[in-house]
């Protein structure tokens, strides 16, 4: 594989493209699915600018696990109904926070963390987890982070192999 380099880009639809090549040639070179969700959380963190934490939790028994991720050491289990994780698996939507001090009810796993965006998996319309990402800064996502990580998590969702990760869920 060649080796994976943070590029500047003039537009972020541009640096969304190229994310989703390198996603691309990681989830269809390989089956695996610890070791596909292992190089996406690491993927984003390596390449996203402004962030601290980008990384999955997977519902099991009505709590989101800890998946894997890219920084610091995370909380290990998230209440469905809490925090900005937990607000996008109860209402199966896409979270964009620009200050999570101001969000009611904010998991503060990483207390330097200012901005979040949060992606629920939904797959046949079952919730599997979340994408989330952290950033140290306040406003950090804007809509064309939206749009870039919806087309991230779409490839995702369409290359995965979800019956293996239903079995284990992680």
């Amino acid at each position: 594989m060649k080796p994976i380099k943070k590029i500047s880009f003039e537009k972020k639809d541009e640096f969304y493209k190229y994310l989703n090549i390198k996603l691309l040639g990681l989830v269809t070179s390989e089956s695996n699915v610890l070791s596909n969700f292992s190089n996406i959380a690491a993927l984003l963190g390596l390449l996203m600018e402004d962030i601290n934490w980008a990384g999955f939790y997977f519902l099991k028994d009505n709590e989101l696990k800890l998946g894997p991720f890219y920084g610091k050491p995370a909380c290990t289990t998230l209440t469905v109904g809490r925090g900005v994780c937990g607000t996008a698996v109860e209402d199966r939507s896409i979270q964009m926070i620009n200050n999570v001090d101001a969000f009611d009810g904010h998991v503060a796993c990483d207390p330097e963390s200012k901005s979040e965006i949060v992606f629920p998996i939904i797959v046949e319309d079952v919730v599997i987890g979340v994408l989330d990402i952290d950033s140290p800064i306040y406003n950090r996502f804007d809509e064309e982070d939206y749009r870039g990580l919806e087309r991230i998590l779409f490839t995702i969702k369409k290359y995965m192999d979800w019956e293996s990760v239903k079995k284990c869920m992680i």
